[in-house]
């Protein structure tokens, strides 16, 4: 069994005071399982419903930072979306539009997942065309064909995944997450 890549609570280390302490005991847990990816899977909740370009802007240069310490392990960074960071800020520029722009991509991966970037009403071939090989990872998991706000089986719901499996070089793509989570049938 491997473990590709691993959700890390940073939430310290993005705080405004930054303490790089428990982002730097993650970094070593991901190194010693042999992870590839250190994967940021939301960003502080104060963020989230009334973050500003500013506040996407400081959390890009965190992620820069927890960046170049994943590089000293052998690990890339990745950022996990959920569909908060697609909120129009100002004049259609979006959180995940500030993210895309002032991360390096050589320190800064996505790990997108698609269910959440089509509930906000984004097109994943899009952001694959306007930012190739930025998207190392997604989470696959399907939505309702009725109500966009639930889950259901892989391949049953709205999704176009074979639309989206065809771009996957141009995503970047190396690691597929298939995800069930809360579903109408037994998992």
């Amino acid at each position: 069994m491997s473990s590709p890549s691993g959700h890390y609570n940073v939430t310290a280390y993005l705080s405004p005071d930054g303490n790089e302490d428990v982002l730097k005991s993650h970094i070593e847990t991901a190194a010693v399982v042999g992870q590839q990816y250190f994967v940021v899977p939301a960003t502080p909740t104060d963020i989230r419903t009334p973050g500003t370009i500013n506040d996407y802007k400081r959390m890009a240069q965190k992620f820069n930072g927890a960046g170049e310490l994943c590089k000293d392990h052998q690990l890339k960074l990745g950022y996990h979306n959920h569909a908060f960071e697609f909120k129009d800020l100002r004049n259609g520029l979006t959180g995940y539009d500030v993210l895309l722009k002032e991360t390096d991509p050589g320190l800064v991966s996505f790990e997108l997942d698609i269910f959440w970037l089509i509930n906000a009403g984004y097109d994943p071939l899009v952001l694959f065309k306007e930012n190739p090989g930025r998207f190392k990872m997604w989470h696959v998991k399907d939505m309702d064909k009725t109500d966009k706000s639930v889950y259901t089986e892989v391949g049953t719901g709205r999704i176009d995944y074979k639309g989206i499996l065809a771009e996957a070089k141009l995503s970047g793509l190396e690691n597929l997450f298939v995800e069930q989570d809360v579903i109408k049938i037994d998992p």
